[in-house]
């Protein structure tokens, strides 16, 4: 595999983001799209009120001029028909995602209702954009093969089971999952844009083990993209991704998974996302049931600062999870 096919989508993604950081944030701050903090949340993050959000704007805005550019000139090189059903997959999950976080931040911040979107709303929302994801790939696989074909194999072995329409509930638990789950991380400087680095890098490498030009491309140019916003999102940060980043990126890790066939590998690849959810699903459940609280505070992230544990300590130790889970997640994906 040619080298330059990670290297430049990188180096770009991340030139474009660092370009765009200058442009954006006093954009945002002029337009007073400031983050509100939690009265009830850790007291020492108060003074980060006020910091410009939706900076998810910069991250989707670099995705998307990597990534058409030089899938497009992959498909050329390649003789390949311009029509990309991996890319329109990839593409609309985060940008679909990415769009309803923008409409949850904008009703947060711009009109002043500090829960933004309903519950209902999100949900219908992230239902609508999983099923019209669905009906591509129904699409796009019986084009294939002649047949839609929906199966699930088993990490670390040749074994697949077939699905059928039970896919469907499968593909809109993993992308409404992981959107929610990636969207619960983002509560620390640079939490986020990290351990979904990790991420994003070993879907990139499961793009080169399985050849996938367009999954290497993508998952390439979202990494290039957050080390290029970790610039002006690390301790201390200068703008917060917002709903419209963390929701996105939710949505593009959970289509990864599908386009690349490794769905039950989500978890581990995405353990960091497992747990933050999992913490609030555990916190809730425990005080509605026992009227205790099993964590300081949930999601996870801040049980440890109320520990006592500093915010770049915390950070760290969640971007180091990040990188061993996702490190196993490739090596299983070698073993089968």
């Amino acid at each position: 595999m040619d080298i330059r096919l990670i290297l430049v989508p990188l180096a770009v993604a991340f030139g474009i983001s660092v370009l765009l950081g200058p442009i954006i944030i006093p954009m945002l701050r002029r337009l007073k799209f400031g983050q509100s903090i939690r009265e009830e949340g850790p007291q020492n993050h108060l003074k980060k009120a006020g910091t410009p959000t939706m900076g998810g704007v910069i991250i989707l805005t670099a995705l998307v001029l990597t990534t058409l550019p030089f899938i497009s000139l992959t498909l050329l090189d390649s003789h390949r028909p311009s029509m990309n059903p991996d890319l329109f997959f990839l593409l609309f999950a985060t940008l679909g995602y990415g769009i309803l976080g923008f409409l949850d931040d904008y009703i947060k911040v711009v009109m002043k209702r500090s829960l933004g979107l309903t519950a209902n709303q999100k949900l219908l929302g992230q239902l609508f954009i999983g099923l019209v994801l669905f009906w591509v790939l129904l699409k796009v696989r019986a084009l294939n093969s002649g047949i839609a074909i929906f199966s699930v194999s088993i990490p670390g072995t040749d074994i697949n089971i077939e699905l059928v329409w039970m896919y469907l509930p499968l593909l809109l638990l993993m992308l409404i999952g992981s959107s929610n789950a990636v969207n619960l991380t983002d509560g620390l400087d640079g939490l986020l844009a990290g351990t979904a680095t990790c991420a994003y890098g070993a879907y990139a490498v499961i793009g080169v083990l399985q050849g996938n030009q367009t999954v290497i491309i993508f998952s390439i140019a979202v990494v290039g993209t957050l080390l290029g916003f970790l610039v002006f999102n690390a301790h201390p940060a200068k703008v917060f991704m917002g709903d419209t980043g963390s929701l996105a990126l939710g949505g593009g890790i959970a289509a990864l998974a599908i386009i690349t066939r490794t769905e039950l590998l989500l978890p581990i690849i995405g353990g960091v996302f497992v747990m933050e959810a999992l913490s609030v699903m555990i916190q809730v459940t425990s005080f509605k049931t026992r009227g205790k609280r099993v964590f300081r505070m949930s999601p996870l992230h801040h049980h440890f600062e109320l520990v006592g544990w500093s915010e770049w300590r915390v950070v760290t130790t969640f971007w180091f999870a990040g990188f061993l889970l996702a490190a196993l997640g490739v090596y299983i994906v070698t073993l089968s």
